[in-house]
């Protein structure tokens, strides 16, 4: 898992409200085990025609947005059903980080054990900032970690919560697993003191 610390980049704005997981990644694509490649199923069903071709008036299928690292998404992002695919295909596609008013509790807990930063705004900085970006599609945003701020539009300045322990994962580039392993030394003294 990459290292989060500062990322700055333009922004993609999906407008929708209650965006729940199986519009993420329907389930017909939950088969497959790898993270790698889901990217492309990533909101198939409003970013493909039947026939499998672009809609070229979906956000993610627009120039402007390719290469965006952040995803500004409506209220209640990602409820519905509990798969992991679904920040799995977000950081395929290439989000390090999505803005939204509120997220779903389980996928909030996914996207952060998958090195997905949720940020939660207040609807006054969402608005700013979504209308910022509706305006003007090259708009630069700064997410910086250690400080939890965001930044941006001149004077723009807002802070997010995160708990400590998904701070420090991703501030190392660690999942759950990497930060148990961390303490294997210790691990081994203590399993080796005790037989």
């Amino acid at each position: 898992m990459a290292k989060f610390t500062t990322l700055t980049s333009h922004a993609v704005p999906l407008t929708a409200d209650n965006v729940d997981t199986d519009q993420i990644i329907p389930a017909r694509f939950l088969k497959v085990t790898e993270k790698h490649g889901l990217g492309d199923s990533l909101f198939s069903d409003w970013r493909y025609h039947e026939d499998g071709s672009p809609r070229e008036d979906f956000v993610l299928n627009q120039p402007e947005s390719q290469g965006a690292q952040i995803l500004i998404a409506g209220h209640n992002f990602g409820s519905g059903s509990s798969r992991e695919h679904a920040p799995w295909a977000l950081v395929s596609w290439g989000f390090r980080a999505i803005i939204a008013t509120g997220f779903a509790d389980i996928f909030k807990s996914n996207a952060l054990k998958n090195g997905l930063l949720p940020v939660e705004v207040t609807p006054a900085v969402h608005k700013e900032l979504m209308q910022a970006v509706q305006l003007d599609r090259g708009t630069k945003i700064t997410i910086d970690l250690p400080t939890q701020s965001v930044t941006g539009l001149g004077s723009l300045e807002a802070t997010f919560p995160i708990d400590d322990f998904s701070k420090h994962c991703l501030l190392n580039g660690i999942d759950q697993l990497g930060y148990l392993l961390a303490f294997d030394d210790q691990i081994t003294k203590y399993e080796q003191q005790r037989t």
